[in-house]
């Protein structure tokens, strides 16, 4: 009697592989609230003092749990010109701790807040217009230094096409003595 492997089956008696079950998505229970963390404002308005003067900090205020323990306290701010911004501190503690840390400190706009636009590439802003005068100065130019460089005889201005240096007369002005490090 021999030992039939998986190699030596036939291929029809190899049952197919079970498909894996597509996991279930497990429900996450909702963050409990702080008390401690959530009624702990005079921390969070030091956090953000650290970085925005006292007269910019509004009177509006609204926590958001994250976390267990870990909420985001918001300040409105009274910046001109960020309206609808509000500056925010992030608080957290260690499991049974009374001690409150700040974590961070910033900016965020908030839904009224006036962003700006989403960058949009050169090539999508500009108008046919200006594309048309683009290559219209850029073939006036090329023009201009074809001119320049082909002069009267197409010479550019010295013997064998070469430009001359502007510390070195040109041929037509008489012999030019050697220069250090010419040959003669």
């Amino acid at each position: 009697m021999t030992e039939e492997t998986v190699q030596d089956a036939p291929a029809e008696a190899v049952p197919p592989a079970p498909e894996p079950a597509a996991a279930a998505p497990r429900r996450r229970r909702a963050p409990k609230q702080d008390p401690l963390l959530v009624a702990d404002v005079a921390t969070a308005r030091a956090g953000v003092e650290q970085i925005a003067e006292p007269w910019q900090i509004g009177a509006g205020h609204r926590v958001t749990v994250e976390e267990d323990r870990l909420v985001v306290h918001l300040f409105e701010c009274t910046l001109p010109g960020y309206q609808g911004w509000n500056w925010f501190a992030s608080l957290a503690r260690a499991p049974r701790s009374k001690a409150v840390t700040v974590c961070e400190v910033g900016l965020l706009p908030g839904e009224d807040a006036l962003l700006a636009p989403e960058w949009v590439p050169w090539s999508a802003r500009v108008s046919p217009e200006e594309k048309a005068q683009e290559e219209q100065d850029r073939a006036e130019d090329e023009a201009a230094e074809h001119a320049a460089a082909g002069g009267p005889e197409g010479s550019g201005g010295a013997s064998g096409g070469e430009p001359v240096p502007a510390d070195r007369p040109a041929a037509e002005d008489g012999p030019v003595p050697p220069q250090e490090g010419e040959g003669s």
